[in-house]
């Protein structure tokens, strides 16, 4: 991509961001939406690859369908109420067509077909991009109004997410779609909680986002875009995909490492808000997300390719792993005990 392009693309991904999670005019929010939808559609078609044209042209309808929804959803409150303030949604119609909005941006079962076709058809690096940094102002949006919202029908989309990212991740090939359910069901776990306690959803969404940036960078790297590619990286980086299946073990929420802290404070929290039955069914389902998990860290670093060589693979490699993707690591393996010092902080 041509550098200015690049940069004005980045900055402009930059203060879309910024201009939604820190507006409270409707109008406002939905600049800063659209300001991020036409940012990122440079990077989706940038392989000039039919996939890509295909990928772009999806979240290009879906992300227009979902603006105009959160546009018709704040004009009819306004018409109704008189107000445009973001925290003065009250319209029980407007409510409604919000939810539904914003879970089409964030890929929200029943809104979530687009998402893993859209992560296919991309890059790893705009992957990234979509499953974290593009999440932030929709779940921002979420959190500023959600005490407004329904939260029988919250339930039941968080739990059809989680269920349905586990099912359809079990028998997935392709690392990007894999990663894309494992987001679908991830958004599962922070729509559930996001009433009863909105600072625990970010809590999740920062550390879902520490986890997953770890994951694709490690992907990045060892160029894996398939699970047949992985088995073979090992010979090239074998320290790299040791972390890497810690990293994946932590997205899976296995104590002791980070991914476990949200989990366990999600069914905490639901527990005390007397919703056992959804704790219950929450932590069920993540067992789905556990078994393709396990699937991944089996294939990245237990599975060893048929190969012809008969010495030992080193424990070295020419390459030097970059410092970001060291420092994500570690934070993204071992941040349980300073729990803690993060409750303090809700």
């Amino acid at each position: 991509m041509n550098p200015h392009a690049m940069l004005v693309s980045t900055l402009s991904l930059l203060l879309g961001t910024t201009i939604t999670i820190s507006s409270n005019h409707w109008v406002m929010a939905w600049t800063g939406l659209e300001i991020n939808t036409l940012a990122i559609i440079p990077f989706i078609s940038k392989p000039h690859h039919p996939r890509a044209i295909e990928a772009t042209i999806k979240y290009f309808l879906v992300q227009a369908t979902a603006s105009a929804l959160l546009l018709f959803s704040s004009m009819s409150n306004a018409w109704a109420t008189g107000q445009w303030d973001i925290t003065q949604l009250t319209h029980p119609t407007s409510c409604i067509l919000l939810t539904i909005a914003i879970s089409m941006k964030l890929g929200l079962v029943p809104f979530h077909f687009w998402f893993p076709e859209v992560l296919q058809g991309s890059s790893m690096t705009t992957a990234l991009l979509l499953s974290t940094a593009l999440k932030l102002p929709p779940i921002t949006i979420l959190l500023m109004t959600s005490h407004s919202l329904n939260p029988t029908l919250l339930t039941i989309m968080a739990i059809s997410s989680a269920a349905l990212g586990g099912w359809m991740g079990l028998n997935q090939t392709q690392i990007r779609k894999i990663l894309a359910f494992s987001s679908i069901s991830h958004m599962g776990w922070m729509v559930v909680i996001i009433i009863y306690n909105p600072n625990l959803t970010l809590l999740t969404f920062y550390l879902y986002t520490l986890m997953t940036t770890t994951v694709f960078l490690t992907l990045s790297t060892t160029k894996t875009l398939k699970l047949t590619t992985m088995m073979t990286s090992w010979t090239k980086t074998p320290m790299l995909n040791t972390t890497l299946m810690m990293t994946l073990l932590s997205l899976a929420g296995l104590p002791p490492l980070t991914g476990f802290l949200p989990k366990w404070l999600i069914i905490q929290e639901l527990t005390k808000q007397e919703m056992t039955l959804t704790a219950t069914i929450m932590a069920m389902l993540s067992l789905l997300g556990l078994f393709f998990y396990l699937r991944l860290a089996y294939y990245s670093t237990i599975t060893l390719p048929p190969n012809t060589t008969n010495h030992m693979k080193q424990w070295h490699t020419n390459k030097t792993t970059s410092t970001p993707v060291a420092i994500l690591t570690s934070l993204a393996t071992l941040l349980l005990p300073l729990s803690p010092m993060i409750l303090t902080t809700l």
